[in-house]
């Protein structure tokens, strides 16, 4: 087996920005206006309604049931009146279907059905009960976690990595997890380590975080099947496949799941969602949202309830210290730049940046330096690519490998020429997946 080096090739150093939130210890925030439940917050089908239009319902109520197997059912976080169901806009832009409920400011919860202890429940158990939770990747992809928990072969995964690495700048809600209830961390891994019995667990941890380390060592001292990995600090070493490369030494492409290299990863509070799961029988209704950047008043790392209203969040952290240029959903390398603080939070929202100044300028000729190869972590010519984009050559950017590019955003990010190479590779990116859709749908006629 190859040896793991704890980091990867390529790769960036950017400000970090997480001395704004890192202190602030993680605080609940109760929403105080309508609450919006896009049926899609997770890669595959969209969930279906299971309520209508004047229905009362309960914090924790299944208000929506996935739509397929690569689905998520959706619940409510509030007790109120379903007030409609109608398109809403999203962070992505996009008008999507979803549940509006009117808050009744009480709060009022639905009785969960009692849980059987970890060692009494079956693998069968333990994914059904991750599957009507409504899990999903919170990391920002939103895969359905019950399907990555159900690998064709579970016997041949080796490792189950838990991604703590938090590489995307200003993020802290990670790192605020895993320092005021790691127990809740390590819970979730010792469950998913219950499906695979021939697998690891790996706390995987970059090196800037030295308290999480020495806690989750100390935590898992008796725990024969998880360690602690302390991983250089770079970005994107939180990417899946930079992580297991760190990790474990192998190597996955775009045509491979991590499956097919022995891991399962998943992201600090998908696996927190988990053990809730599992052990309390809860479905996802919450996640850690950092709201930070140099506008907002108060950085703060929040306890949000999925629904809640970007706005609200806003006013939570003291409102904006001076007007901001750019404003985005998830980190500067990631995110979504957004237009419209009119938006919910969802399963996958990890944080909501405010810039004062908009950093991105005029691009002007490449000057052929090479800046954007050498930090490219898939070893990929992105310059070379984002010319094959403008040009809508597909055949070429696929001879090239720009399927095997992961949108992570260093080649944008070291352009001297200020080139918005990641952002062209992914819309070609997208158009590739759609043709191939388009083939495959063709051929099954």
């Amino acid at each position: 087996m190859a040896k793991a080096k704890l980091t990867f090739m390529g790769g960036i150093h950017p400000y970090d920005g997480k001395d704004l939130s890192k202190d602030k210890p993680m605080k609940a925030v109760l929403p105080k206006g309508d609450l919006v439940y896009p049926l899609s917050q997770h890669i595959g089908a969209p969930a279906r309604p299971i309520v209508a239009k004047g229905d009362h319902v309960l914090a924790g109520q299944k208000i929506a049931e996935a739509g397929g197997f690569v689905s998520a059912s959706v619940f409510c976080t509030v007790s109120g009146t379903v007030k409609s169901i109608e398109p809403r806009r999203v962070v992505t832009g996009d008008n999507v279907m979803s549940i509006v409920v009117e808050n009744d400011q009480r709060y009022e919860e639905v009785e969960y059905p009692p849980v059987k202890p970890l060692e009494e429940l079956s693998g069968e158990e333990i994914i059904n009960l991750v599957k009507e939770a409504g899990v999903v990747g919170m990391g920002g992809a939103g895969f359905p976690t019950h399907v990555k928990l159900s690998p064709k072969e579970p016997d041949k995964i080796e490792y189950v990595i838990a991604n703590c690495a938090e590489c995307e700048p200003y993020l802290t809600s990670d790192y605020r997890r895993m320092l005021e209830e790691p127990d809740k961390l390590i819970g979730g891994l010792q469950v998913i380590l219950r499906l695979f019995p021939n697998a690891k667990g790996v706390l995987a941890v970059e090196d800037n975080k030295p308290d999480c380390i020495k806690l989750l060592t100390e935590m898992t001292s008796d725990e024969p099947r998880i360690t602690v990995k302390k991983l250089k600090t770079k970005y994107p070493q939180g990417s899946e496949r930079q992580l297991i490369f760190a990790v474990t030494g192998r190597a996955i492409n775009s045509s491979m799941l991590p499956a097919d290299a022995g891991c399962i990863v998943d992201n600090v509070d998908t696996v927190v969602a988990v053990n809730r799961a599992v052990r309390e029988g809860k479905p996802l209704m919450n996640r850690i949202v950092t709201v930070t950047g140099d506008a907002i008043a108060n950085p703060q790392n929040f306890i949000v309830r999925i629904g809640t209203n970007y706005h609200e969040l806003i006013e939570e952290a003291g409102g904006f210290s001076k007007e901001p240029e750019k404003i985005v959903s998830g980190g500067p390398m990631m995110g979504f730049g957004i237009f419209d603080l009119d938006v919910p939070t969802t399963k996958t929202a990890s944080a909501l940046l405010c810039m004062s100044k908009d950093e991105v300028g005029e691009p002007s000729a490449c000057i052929n330096c090479g800046r954007c190869v050498e930090a490219c972590p898939s070893r990929l010519v992105p310059t070379l690519l984002s010319t094959y984009s403008e040009h809508y050559d597909m055949e070429a950017f696929e001879k090239h490998d720009g399927m095997e590019c992961c949108e992570c955003g260093c080649c944008s990010y070291v352009c001297p020429a200020k080139r918005q190479l990641t952002q062209a590779i992914k819309s070609m990116r997208k158009m590739v997946l759609a043709e191939r859709k388009k083939t495959s749908a063709a051929n099954k006629k």
